[in-house]
Parts: structure tokens; sequence; C-alpha cells
């Protein structure tokens, strides 16, 4: 079975939020409400269910805005709905909490590559590399979406146009 990047990256943030992840503040210190709610919203995430996996996801951080997972399902959702930039936003509000967060950079990878900025997503798979120390999934996961390149309409828009011909 061949999973896409974007359910991999689900697959990996369920199993990191299960385990309070890497640098993740336990979830006992996240108010319990706003924690059930980001876990039935990465079930809709999962599931391509974005817009009601958000509206979930934005009750979650009223309820405890320190809910890392819930920003970095939020991005999850963005990117399923090509929204990359948004996706970068959430990410940034993710790393704020914790800028350790290697599911977060990852993920904000990921979405960088999305907007055709790979360089700046290397940085990312770099910083990864770093804080995992050994082959982490999520570096693994970086490095191929970095290695399959931005989508090809995005390539295409980064082309400049050659000069037309001026006739006077």
């Amino acid at each position: 079975m061949r999973l896409t990047p974007i359910a991999l990256s689900a697959a990996i943030m369920l199993a990191t939020v299960a385990s309070a992840g890497f640098g993740q503040k336990p979830d006992d210190q996240i108010d319990a409400r706003s924690v059930a709610l980001a876990q039935q919203a990465q079930a809709l995430n999962a599931q391509g269910h974005y817009i009601e996996a958000t509206d979930l996801l934005e009750s979650a951080l009223a309820v405890d805005p320190r809910n890392r997972a819930a920003y970095i399902g939020l991005a999850r959702a963005a990117q399923g709905e090509k929204l990359p930039g948004k996706a970068i936003k959430f990410y940034f509000e993710a790393l704020k909490l914790d800028p350790n967060d290697v599911n977060a950079l990852a993920g904000q990878g990921e979405a960088l590559v999305q907007r055709g900025a790979v360089a700046r997503a290397r940085q990312n798979l770099d910083r990864i590399r770093t804080l995992c120390r050994t082959a982490c999934p999520q570096a693994v996961q970086l490095a191929a979406v970095i290695a399959k390149g931005p989508p090809a309409e995005v390539v295409t828009a980064q082309r400049p146009e050659a000069p037309t011909p001026q006739h006077n």
C-alpha cells in the first residue's frame, strides 16, 4: 500500500500526538477539551473532510491556544485544500510554541515545496536532521518531497517569460 504525502504526514502527526512527540508538552498540560477536538479533527483531515476539520481545530484553539497539534492540523487541512501559503502560516504558529517541533518543520517544508520555495524547505530539512541526529520519518518524508520538487504549475509560473520583440 502506498500512502500519499499528506496521508503519510497525517499518520506521522497522529503517532506524534499520541506519544506526546519530540518536544511536545504533555497532553495533560493542554486543556483536555482542546485535545479531544484536535483528535476528532485529525480523523476528519485523514478522510479529506478539511472544512469540518478546520471548524473543530479552530474550536480547539479557542479552548486552548497552546495546542500545537491544532495548529499543525489546520496546516494539514490547508495543504489538503491546496493552500500552501495558509499552511505555512499555521506551521509558523506551531513553531512559535516549539521551534524544535519536527512535525511542524517537516510540514512547513512540504508546504514550502508546494509554493516552489525549495531552498527554504531544504533549510527545514537540515534543521530536522540536526534535531533527530539519526534518520527519522519526518526527514525521510521531507527529503522525498524535496526530491520530487514543486508541482508543475508552480514551476511553470516561476519561469521568467521570454521578452516579446518590440517593433517600432
